[in-house]
């Protein structure tokens, strides 16, 4: 099962949290953002509790003795490990509820467009049993769009390419519903592993998924940069096994990650072509948004651009533009309570 969940702020009393792939923000109305950290667990295995989330456990991650796992329990968009994704919300939510005094709150999930009913069941027993008092659902892209502060209620077509960890969501939006929209397996996690096997390909060197991160968001390009840039990295030699040291350039990254971003790519060119012709005027106006963590990618944007002709913007703090969503939503709801999915509420 495919999924990105996402939880915003619905009152006073009530969490909003972006459990994202890669990152989990937690939101609260009136003091915006109150944690950001990995999504990340570790679990004694000998007794089931948790002994560590967000940049603990990601320290934790190849490193634990057979005892402890440490895991992502949501991989290119899925969730990998029930248990543990349970485990860890009901981790934060506690921790939230603790720290600013929140009672059993209400909570809006956003999923991805395209959720089947039963998937929108596990995912709403996931957060009930995390300590929910009531489950709403909201499609990813529209909260990313409002939060990237698209008018979607208005009768005119705006298009968000939300680029997060294991998934990429390209949407059409007017009248406050979602018109076209496309999910690729393919961001932030693939790209990754892109530089993994690129590195261990052409440099016969052994690295981790959290050097290639760092590679990513130091020197990867989806285009040549007009000053190349360059970093020294740390690996294993699979040759005879000792530490070694490398320097990578940018020209390479871009190399390493040129498929995936093609497909990226493909897929934002797939959804402008099934877009009604009365929206693609105003979409060629208003232009292309990019939100999530790949919109940070250095000359995505550029690259976008060429391909299909039209402007391309990247949002401002597009890492946040869910969370931010989720605030825009409550602020004005009875005109936004149209891009609410209508889920069963449960007490």
């Amino acid at each position: 099962m495919r999924i990105n969940m996402k939880f915003f702020t619905f009152g006073s009393k009530d969490i909003g949290i972006d459990l994202g792939t890669a990152n989990i923000l937690v939101t609260l109305k009136g003091k915006g953002i109150v944690l950001k950290e990995p999504s990340v667990v570790a679990i004694d295995k000998r007794t089931g509790n948790i002994m560590a989330t967000g940049n603990d456990a990601k320290e934790m991650l190849g490193r634990t003795p057979e005892q402890i796992k440490a895991v992502r329990p949501l991989k290119d968009g899925v969730i990998a490990d029930f248990t543990a994704t349970q485990l860890m919300l009901k981790n934060i939510i506690e921790k939230v509820e603790k720290r600013y005094n929140v009672g059993k709150p209400r909570v809006v999930v956003g999923v991805p467009s395209g959720i089947t009913e039963v998937e929108e069941r596990a995912v709403e027993e996931s957060v009930l049993q995390a300590g929910a008092k009531e489950v709403y659902l909201i499609e990813e892209p529209m909260a990313a769009a409002i939060g990237a502060s698209l008018d979607v209620a208005e009768p005119s077509g705006s298009i968000i390419v939300d680029i997060g960890g294991g998934t990429t969501e390209v949407a059409v939006i007017s009248l406050g519903g979602i018109v076209v929209s496309h999910s690729l397996r393919v961001a932030g996690d693939e790209l990754d592993e892109d530089i993994v096997n690129y590195v261990k390909r052409e440099m016969n060197l052994a690295i981790g998924e959290t050097t290639a991160e760092q590679i990513k968001m130091q020197i990867g390009c989806a285009m040549p940069l007009m000053t190349e840039m360059s970093m020294e990295i740390r690996g294993r030699d699979l040759t005879d096994g000792l530490p070694r040291n490398e320097r990578i350039t940018s020209v390479q990254i871009e190399e390493a990650m040129r498929e995936s971003i093609s497909k990226i790519v493909d897929i934002v060119k797939n959804t402008l072509e099934k877009t009604p012709p009365e929206l693609a005027s105003d979409i060629m106006e208003k232009g292309i948004v990019l939100a999530g963590g790949g919109a940070l990618i250095k000359n995505l944007d550029k690259l976008l651009s060429i391909e299909t002709g039209m402007p391309v913007y990247v949002a401002e703090e597009p890492l946040d533009c869910v969370v931010r969503g989720a605030g825009k939503t409550l602020d004005d709801l009875e005109r936004l309570k149209t891009v609410l999915v209508n889920s069963r509420k449960r007490k």
